[in-house]
Parts: structure tokens; C-alpha cells; sequence
């Protein structure tokens, strides 16, 4: 009888493994359809694409949600404590759960009006004009305001986290933005009296754009970004997309011909995200546990080879002489270039922030969209309230609003909670590299020889290749023998760039 029961069990299990690996399919077809829409569909198709994703979205979601779901789920059983299987498991239950609470009505007018809120903002931002987005604006806005009615949390903005780093509250991250801001802003104002003359003229010039992608595709290939299972386009603004699979993994990129910096960092940055979603187990492809755990890890990532290994020294000692390679008008040498992409200088727009400075950008906007969700600030308000936070926490004020509140495009998009997870990975990003290098000394050496390998193995083994296997605080102790924390990564800035403007003594 045992037998039977455990029979069944095993039926029942593949039964909505199938069921979930279609609904997988469903995202991803959809996913391929939002790439092309942000690299190469023409300007006609944007609504008759809006309505195609909204689609897609509905018929996902009402699979997810359907009878047929819950009964699968609810006679599934247990599995063993810490198997896959018992993740899997747990994941599709929450996502069950939350699902379920969200009428199909609701997902699909979100994705349809997100869709077109994106073109809106792009012509925003060409032009400078918050008027032209704020409409789009508010019926976003009001629809994740609606989302959030339909899901738990302490706070109205708990829901929004949640999407994007599970175990997340506005509580917690108002807590970690106090030590952020406690560390950086004295650390910002100190290095502000010893500025003098501007570090980073090495980055401003003439560079061609197809030397520059020539140079990044160089770089990231060295880091172990497969070619084979991924590929890289242009966008407005750069990101990376998965459909299911470690074995499609594309990202996109922008340059700017009189910045060198834009490009190259930003490449680093998606790349990062690449070879998290790269080296997930390829058993998990269309089942839960696919992806990466959480954003603020995954941003963790992005960060790491971004701005521990390509702004490093070691890196530079091996890439700086290809560089001038690339670029012959590049002069100077290596510790004056180090110093250049190390600049401190407070700017306008947050994707091209100095790695001190960063947190700050984010600081701003995690507390626009607190006030947002807490109904204390209106759409129409937020050019002024955005100026008025760039001002107090970066000292500068931005010249129209394409360098102020139109600059991202996670709103347009409907992504309220997931600007936090850039500081969320920021600070995971020192706490795994520092484990990093502690079990695998040949790292800095290695990395200096432009070579990647012993790095990314020892990503692939304690983070990428789990998924979502286990939560990401799990994840982060498991990874690094601690739970996560502020203090490696404050301390981190304090000794870098203690040590770039000359007070190592004062930190």
C-alpha cells in the first residue's frame, strides 16, 4: 500500500513539474518578445506587442492559478528536507500563493500598460519632458499600488520587494540604508576637500564605438561569458535576459562615444548577470528553480565584475596595455588610469556614479517609491522631490530631467522594489568576493594574468549553479560562513579610497 501511495505521489509530482514547465515556456515566449521589443521591433509594433505580452501574461497567470494547479500542488506531499525536489516544491507553492491573490485581469492590464509606457519614456527622455511620461506614470503606479491592496506585508511597499528579493521589507532595508549612509556620507564628505583637479580626463574623448565593443567583448569572454549560449545587442538602457535556460543568456549594452567608462562598465555589469544565469544547473531549466535566487544576489554579481575586477589593479595590469592598444589616444600610465576609473566625483546619472557615490543614487530612489506607496508623494511631484534628494545627498541638482527622474527605466517598466537591490548586491558583492579569495588565494594573482577561471569556478560552485535552490540568506551563509552584512563592504570603501585620496591613517 506504501508503494501505491508513493506511486502516486511520483505521478503527481511529474504531473506538475509538467505543468509548471509549460507555464515556464509561457514566460519565456514572452521574454523573447520583450528583448525584441527593447533591441529591433520597429516603432509600429508597440502596441500591437503590448497586447501579444499582455496575452501571454494572462494565460500564464491563469495556468498558475487554475484548480488544476492547487490540486496539484496541495496532494503533491513532502519530499525530503533539503532535495531539490523539496524546493521545488516550496517555490511553487509561494508563487502559487502569491499568484492567486492577484486577479487575471490585473497582471494582464499591468504588462499591457507597461509595454506602452516604455516607448513613452523613451521619448520622454529623448526630449526632457516629464510631461510626456507622467500619464504612463500614474496608471503604473496605480496598478502596482492596486497589486500590492492584494498581497500581505507590513508595509504597502513589502509586495514590491518581495517580487524581487523574497524576505525583504521596507523595515530591513530602511535599517541597512542607515549604516550605508552613516559609512558613506562622511567618507564622500572627506574625499570632497581633497578633490582638486578633475581624475577622470583619461576617460573623456574620442572613442570608436565599434573598438569599444571589440574591447568588451575581449573582456567579459576573459571573465567566461559563453558566446554559444548567449549574444550581445544595443539598448537604451542595458540588461540582461534569460529564457528558461542557462543555455540562451543575452545581454545588451550602449556606448557613448566621449565616455569610455559608459560602455565598458556596463558590459561588465550585464555580464555579471550573464554568467550568474549561465552557470545555473541546467536540470533546473523550466521548473522553479531556475535563475537566480533573488536580484539582490543576482545584483551582487553584476557588481563583483563590474567593480571588483574591473576597476581593480590587478585587472588593469593586465588590460590597461590592450586598451591603449585599442585606443592610441589613451595616455598615461596605469596607477594614473586606475585612478581615473576610480574618480569620486558625485554625477547626475546613477549608471555612471562612481562606486562610492552609487548607494546614494539608490538611497534616493528607495525613498521616492517608499513615498509613493505611502500616498505622501504625488506623480506630479516627483521632478521636484528627485532634485531635491540629488541635491541633499549628492550636492549637485540635475539640468533638465533626462539627467534627473526620467534617467531609468525600472519605473516605465513597472519595476517599483527592485532599485534597493542594487545596494543589496553592493554589499553581498564584497562579503563573497573577500570568501572568494580567502579559499582561493590565486585569485588577485590569476586576475592580474587576465585570467578568470579559479573566480568563476568558485562563483559556479557556492552561488550560480544552486539557482533558487535555497533562500538568499541561506545562500550567503552557506557561500560565505556568515549571514549577510554591512560591514565588509563598508570597510572595503573606507580602505580603497582611503587609500586613492591619501587619508588611510584618518579610516
Amino acid at each position: 500500500m506504501a508503494r501505491v501511495s508513493t506511486a502516486r505521489l511520483d505521478d503527481t509530482f511529474r504531473l506538475l513539474e509538467e505543468r509548471l514547465a509549460t507555464i515556464s515556456d509561457v514566460y519565456s515566449a514572452a521574454s523573447v518578445l520583450a528583448w525584441d521589443r527593447q533591441t529591433y521591433m520597429p516603432e509600429g509594433g508597440v502596441v500591437g506587442r503590448a497586447e501579444q505580452l499582455a496575452t501571454l501574461a494572462r494565460l500564464a497567470h491563469e495556468m498558475l492559478v487554475s484548480p488544476k494547479t492547487g490540486e496539484l500542488l496541495e496532494h503533491a506531499g513532502g519530499r525530503e528536507p533539503g532535495s531539490d525536489e523539496a524546493a521545488l516544491l516550496r517555490l511553487a507553492r509561494r508563487e502559487y500563493e502569491r499568484a492567486s491573490r492577484l486577479p487575471a485581469r490585473l497582471v494582464a492590464e499591468t504588462s499591457r500598460v507597461t509595454a506602452l509606457a516604455e516607448p513613452a519614456w523613451i521619448q520622454a527622455r529623448d526630449e526632457s519632458d516629464w510631461s510626456l511620461f507622467a500619464p504612463h506614470m500614474e496608471r503604473v503606479l496605480t496598478l502596482k499600488q492596486e497589486e500590492a491592496s492584494y498581497l500581505d506585508g507590513e508595509h504597502p511597499y513589502d509586495a514590491m520587494l518581495d517580487r524581487y528579493d523574497p524576505g525583504s521589507s521596507t523595515h530591513r532595508l530602511r535599517s541597512m540604508f542607515r549604516e550605508l549612509k552613516a559609512g558613506i556620507v562622511p567618507l564622500v564628505r572627506d574625499i570632497s576637500t581633497k578633490l582638486g583637479e578633475d581624475r577622470t580626463a583619461p576617460l573623456r574623448g574620442c572613442f570608436d564605438e565599434a573598438a569599444q565593443e571589440a574591447f568588451g567583448r575581449d573582456v567579459i569572454s576573459s571573465f567566461g561569458y559563453d558566446w554559444g549560449k548567449g549574444r550581445q545587442d544595443r539598448a537604451v538602457h542595458p540588461f540582461c535576459v534569460n529564457f528558461g535556460a542557462p543555455g540562451d543568456v543575452r545581454i545588451t549594452t550602449r556606448f557613448d562615444p566621449r565616455l569610455l567608462p559608459v560602455g565598458l562598465f556596463g558590459t561588465c555589469h550585464e555580464a555579471g548577470h550573464a554568467l550568474y544565469e549561465q552557470g545555473v544547473d541546467p536540470s533546473y531549466s523550466r521548473t522553479p528553480l531556475a535563475g537566480g535566487v533573488s536580484m539582490g544576489v543576482h545584483e551582487s554579481q553584476s557588481r563583483l565584475w563590474e567593480n571588483l575586477v574591473a576597476r581593480s589593479r590587478p585587472f588593469w595590469s593586465h588590460f590597461y596595455p590592450r586598451l591603449r592598444d585599442a585606443f592610441p589616444g589613451v595616455s598615461g600610465d596605469i596607477e594614473t588610469f586606475y585612478r581615473a576609473v576610480n574618480a569620486v566625483r558625485p554625477s547626475e546619472i546613477r549608471t555612471e556614479a562612481d562606486e562610492l557615490t552609487y548607494d546614494l543614487h539608490v538611497l534616493l530612489r528607495f525613498e521616492l517609491e517608499v513615498d509613493l506607496f505611502e500616498n505622501g508623494l504625488s506623480v506630479a511631484d516627483l521632478p521636484e522631490a528627485w532634485n531635491a534628494k540629488m541635491e541633499e545627498y549628492l550636492g549637485i541638482v540635475p539640468e533638465n530631467d533626462a539627467l534627473g527622474v526620467l534617467q531609468d527605466t525600472h519605473w516605465a517598466i513597472g519595476y517599483f522594489g527592485y532599485f534597493p537591490s542594487y545596494s543589496v548586491g553592493n554589499v553581498l558583492s564584497v562579503q563573497l568576493f573577500e570568501a572568494a579569495v580567502e579559499g582561493r588565494p590565486e585569485i588577485l594573482p590569476e586576475m592580474e594574468r587576465g585570467q578568470f577561471g579559479t573566480l568563476l569556478g568558485w562563483l559556479r560552485e557556492n552561488v550560480y549553479c544552486h539557482g533558487k535552490k535555497y533562500e538568499p540568506d541561506d545562500l550567503i551563509e552557506r557561500a560565505t560562513g556568515r549571514p549577510p552584512e554591512t560591514g565588509p563592504y563598508l570597510r572595503y570603501l573606507e580602505s580603497k579610497f582611503g587609500e586613492l585620496y591619501g587619508f588611510v591613517d584618518e579610516v
